[in-house]
């Protein structure tokens, strides 16, 4: 064990005297939350929707009035023809078009049904389909003011009422930044220790470790022990600027919370020792880690894309990431309030005995 100490107390030195790897590991993390915090975001607002009201009537202006209530919906410009269409998407100018057709005010009285046509940009996929219900929801609250103002009837025989549980309001923040904590420890912890091992035998130090009789497995934890550390201050870092910044809420524990974070972030530093032994420089560990971790964290994870509805392929590597089952239990902690992830957890500790294992086993290779 004291040999272990001492491989720990060296690294710990080593970081402090390095400035660059105590900005990777104190700032970057922040700053990184910070940014994609803000910068990525799921919430349309404001809206630009084209208009094209060919029968100017009151009718047709109190539908106008009623999409562009909420302020969600933003009446960006006037159309006078479907000429205008096609152009007006290809600038960026609106998202969608409604075309109110002429004799609606008439039609609305004298008609069972009456038609208003509604042209969606549909090259972004998700943005389209959120743009096409909330102007499908428009047009069903107009209609039940409607059967009410024509028929006295205050409701229609079917009413939908939706309701959203654990994130009532559907803050992207809510959703985005547990996936964040995920996705920064994964990356930052991982890049760490990539380049540890990297390091020593770049400088020459590996041949003196290599004269003394510590053993591998005291090697491997001794340099794990001080970026444990580093990891712990930015999981809290990142926690709290979550909680205190983007309010995310905490309705779980957080001795929880920290028990499941503290196993990720020992599995991501294993995961970057392990890339370290194979890696023969610091550049090429460091670019090992960064693909190794950030990218099949980010698209593979389910942080951004629904793991069902991926290929059969990439849904079998989807259970072999780490932030796969981690992002399930954060999420669960945070916001449904669940503390208490069996397979989840012991699917992460399984992983964390398999890479320190095999870390371990490439070390000694190296050490004999």
């Amino acid at each position: 064990m004291h040999r272990t100490f001492a491989i720990a107390r060296k690294e710990f030195l080593h970081i402090i005297r390095d400035p660059r790897s105590l900005m990777v590991a104190i700032v970057m993390p922040v700053a990184m939350v910070l940014l994609y915090g803000y910068a990525i975001n799921m919430e349309l607002k404001r809206l630009a929707v084209g208009i094209m009201d060919s029968d100017n009537s009151p009718a047709s202006r109190e539908l106008v009035r009623e999409m562009v209530s909420s302020g969600f919906i933003v009446d960006a410009r006037r159309l006078s023809s479907r000429v205008e269409i096609e152009p007006g998407f290809r600038r960026g100018r609106f998202r969608a078009v409604v075309i109110i057709p002429t004799n609606y005010g008439k039609s609305l009285v004298r008609e069972r049904y009456t038609p208003v046509q509604i042209i969606v940009d549909g090259a972004d996929g998700s943005t389209a389909a959120i743009v096409d219900n909330y102007l499908q929801a428009v047009i069903a609250r107009l209609n039940r003011l409607l059967v009410q103002q024509l028929t006295g009837r205050a409701e229609m025989p079917i009413e939908t009422r939706l309701r959203f549980f654990y994130n009532p309001q559907l803050v992207s923040a809510n959703f985005i930044v547990p996936g964040l904590t995920a996705v920064i420890l994964m990356m930052i912890c991982a890049l760490l220790t990539s380049i540890a091992m990297a390091r020593e035998k770049e400088t020459g130090t590996m041949e003196q470790i290599l004269t003394t009789p510590v053993r591998s497995p005291e090697v491997v934890i001794g340099k794990l022990m001080p970026y444990l550390t580093l990891g712990v201050l930015d999981a809290t870092f990142v926690l709290l600027v979550g909680v205190l910044v983007f309010r995310v809420p905490m309705n779980g524990s957080w001795l929880a919370l920290a028990g499941y974070t503290l196993l990720f972030i020992v599995i991501a530093l294993s995961l970057g020792l392990l890339i370290s032994t194979f890696a023969p420089t610091q550049q090429v560990a460091m670019m090992a880690a960064m693909m190794g971790t950030l990218l099949p964290t980010l698209l593979l994870s389910g942080f951004i894309f629904a793991i069902d509805s991926m290929p059969l392929v990439l849904r079998v590597l989807s259970h072999l990431i780490p932030a796969t089952y981690f992002l399930r239990v954060i999420r669960g902690v945070m916001l449904k309030g669940v503390n208490w992830f069996p397979l989840e957890g012991g699917i992460l500790m399984l992983m964390l005995m398999l890479i320190l294992t095999v870390a371990v086993a490439r070390f000694r290779r190296r050490l004999e």
